[in-house]
């Protein structure tokens, strides 16, 4: 994983991956068919852990506004954890054969879902205003995904202080009431 997000999966060979994780190239392939495997293996891997993270996290009833800013605070922690494996999921979608593709591409779509499923709620509820709750799913989690891309530890704002800035705007970005 470390080599992917480095360098990127293009290119990273058999050979540097077995030297990485101290096995002769010959005997990666009793761990992996191949390199296409290992890295959908690794976006499989963390579609199912997110996916795993997000059922076992109990969410607010109160209202779909309380159900988003819990959204928000679930999805930036647990990607907060896991910068290499983020950047890989986001990044490498376009060297994913069309199979492999296609099963993260479902995984995706089952975890946007939820959110979606929080913003129709809203929409009834009337407690949240969006124009287009499939538009808001994506514009939300690309958001919310890039605090990844910039957030250091010891910068001029803590985790937690982002995260409370990130979940009002998520909240006015919804039209929260």
């Amino acid at each position: 994983m470390r080599l992917f997000a480095r360098d990127g999966y293009a290119a990273v060979s058999m050979r540097q991956i077995a030297a990485e994780v101290g096995v002769q190239a010959g005997a990666l392939y009793l761990y992996t068919a191949d390199k296409q495997s290992l890295l959908f293996d690794l976006m499989k891997g963390h579609m199912d852990a997110l996916l795993d993270a997000w059922t076992q996290t109990p969410a607010p009833t109160e209202n779909a506004s309380a159900r988003l800013e819990h959204f928000a605070r679930f999805h930036i922690r647990f990607h907060a954890a896991r910068a290499d494996a983020v950047f890989i999921s986001y990044m490498e979608l376009r060297n994913l054969t069309p199979d492999n593709f296609a099963a993260i591409e479902a995984l995706r779509k089952r975890y946007e879902s939820e959110l979606e499923t929080i913003l129709r709620t809203g929409q009834q509820e009337g407690t949240l205003n969006v124009p287009d709750t499939k538009l808001a799913t994506m514009a939300l989690i690309a958001m919310l995904t890039g605090v990844n891309t910039w957030f250091r530890e010891g910068g001029r704002l803590s985790r937690d202080r982002v995260e409370d800035i990130y979940v009002d705007m998520v909240l006015k970005a919804a039209g929260a009431r």
